[in-house]
This record gives structure tokens, C-alpha cells and sequence, in this order.
């Protein structure tokens, strides 16, 4: 296997690259630097003698980007991103472990940041960072130690660690809630319905719990639960949401259930982590934290 060393510019051309395509200008690019426009000029210079490739398109007053060179920065500008978040986090907590967890943001602010400070006041030595990912995606690739994970279990190569079931019901506004025809799934599927884009079968998999099989009819769309209420609560349409995240709404007659009964599950929650990734002892930590907050 190749040294990937053998491949690594000098860091301040890099710097240079990075700084001229988002400035397009050889005299900005210096002064964030600290360097003089002739001094950016070699830099860029000299990364393009190392690559063996040529980067830009130059003429007697102006320098340009090749379309290949810009491709090539948008790559260098996320390791030199990922590389000042790694020293950041590193200054942050120098005496102990880093876990970055991806989290899906309902359950996220609803579950888990009210049971944080627990295991923060438990292991202070280890830093969690909490970000947002909405889907699967390939650990080797991303720089999370786990992820929040909502459906079954088909996210591949992990290990998981069962949180809760969901239970859903479906909601509306008063004033969409009294358009209702009768009581049945049917009569559900009658009003315009609200979507969230990464259950595209909520709603087909709520009638299919209850034992109807039928077809949901389109309607908006939302990437997330806090918008789709908010689009409820001011009459846009029915929507199926977890009974954890509605109950103040529910409380309050901002929303009215549409089906006597929310005992409906059409998923679970896990934190899942790469099955044949070394111990990570934070990542450890936090797991047998879990089960103990969930006894």
C-alpha cells in the first residue's frame, strides 16, 4: 500500500489554496495569511509543482481556477476543517476522551439532553459533541463513536443498544381535527396529511399496525418533527408524531388526537456504533450509562 505521506503537500500551500479560492484574490489571501502576494503566488506555485498537475489558468493580469483544482480544494478545505475540529476538541478536554454522537434532533432535545448532565457530572473527564444526522451513514467516513438510530434494525456493520419504542399518534389543529368525517383510518387519510421526508411510510405503516392496508395520500413535506408541528398546530394538515414530542400540545388543546389509541409503534430507537471498531472506552462509558438511566 502506498505511503499516503509520499502525498502530502506542505501545509502552507495548502493554506494558500484553501484561503485564494474562497478570497479569488491574491492580495486577500496574503493578508490572512501574513504573507506578502508574491509569497501566496509561490505557494500556490510550488503546490502545483509538487502535485505534478496544473491548478489554475493564468494570464499577465489574472489567475483562475481549473474546474479539477476546485474539485481538489473542496476535499483539502474539509480535512483542514476536520483538522482544526480535532485540535479544538483536543484544547477543549486535553485530560480525557472525546464521544461524538450523531443525533436525530427531536429525540435528541427531548430524551437526551435532559439525561446528559448526569453522565457528564459521572465522567467529566470525557467531552461529548452532539451533531445533527438525519440518515445512516458509513462510520469509516464520518468522524462519529455512535449515532442515534430510529426504525429496525437494518443500518449494516454496527452493534446496537435498544433506547425506547416510539409510540405515534396521529394530531391535528382543532379546526382540522373538525373536518373529520368519521372514525376510521379512511376518514385519517381524508385530510391533507403532513409528511417528514425521512419516514416516507409513516403513515402507510401506522394504517398497516392497525390492520388496513392502504395507500397514503402525498402532502407536505418536512425534514423535521419541530416544523410539521408548528404546520399542525396552524392548520395545515394531520400529522403522525410521536406521543413524547406532543404531549404539552396535547395538554394544552394546541392539537387534539384523531385516534383514541397511541399505543401504535412503528419503530425503536437504538444508539449503534461500528460493530468491529476497536473499544472506544467514552464510547464504553456511555453505553453502560445508558443501561443504568434505563432501569
Amino acid at each position: 500500500m502506498p505511503n499516503p505521506k509520499r502525498f502530502l503537500p506542505p501545509m502552507s500551500a495548502l493554506r494558500a489554496l484553501e484561503s485564494f479560492e474562497r478570497t479569488g484574490n491574491v492580495t486577500q489571501t496574503g493578508l490572512e495569511l501574513g504573507v506578502t502576494q508574491s509569497a501566496v503566488s509561490r505557494q500556490l506555485k510550488l503546490l502545483e509543482e509538487y502535485l505534478e498537475t496544473p491548478l489554475f489558468m493564468r494570464d499577465k493580469k489574472s489567475i483562475k481556477f481549473l474546474p479539477a483544482a476546485r474539485t481538489y480544494c473542496t476535499q483539502v478545505r474539509a480535512a483542514l476543517d476536520q483538522i482544526g475540529t480535532a485540535s479544538l476538541r483536543l484544547k477543549a478536554n486535553p485530560a480525557g476522551g472525546q464521544l461524538n454522537i450523531a443525533m436525530l434532533p427531536a429525540f435528541g432535545v427531548r430524551w437526551l439532553a435532559p439525561k446528559l448532565p448526569d453522565f457528564v457530572a459521572r465522567h467529566p473527564e470525557v467531552t461529548v459533541n452532539l451533531s445533527t444526522r438525519l440518515r445512516p451513514f458509513d462510520f469509516a467516513v464520518e468522524p462519529f463513536h455512535g449515532a442515534i438510530h430510529f426504525g429496525q434494525k437494518d443500518w449494516s456493520d454496527v452493534a446496537y443498544h435498544e433506547l425506547m419504542r416510539e409510540y405515534v399518534v396521529p394530531v391535528a389543529s382543532p379546526k382540522v381535527a373538525g373536518a373529520l368525517r368519521g372514525t376510521t383510518v379512511s376518514d385519517v387519510f381524508s385530510l391533507p396529511l403532513l409528511h417528514l421526508d425521512t419516514r416516507p411510510d409513516a403513515w402507510e405503516n401506522w394504517a398497516r399496525a392497525l390492520g388496513e392496508d392502504l395507500k397514503c395520500p402525498a402532502g407536505m413535506l418536512f425534514d423535521q418533527f419541530a416544523s410539521m408541528i408548528q404546520a399542525a398546530i396552524h392548520d395545515m394538515g394531520a400529522a403522525l408524531l410521536p406521543t413524547y414530542l406532543v404531549e404539552n400540545e396535547l395538554q394544552d388543546g394546541k392539537l387534539v388526537a384523531l385516534w383514541s389509541e397511541s399505543k401504535t409503534s412503528i419503530g425503536t430507537y437504538y444508539f449503534v456504533w461500528p460493530k468491529d471498531e476497536p473499544n472506544h472506552q467514552p464510547r464504553d462509558l456511555f453505553v453502560n450509562w445508558l443501561a443504568e438511566v434505563q432501569r
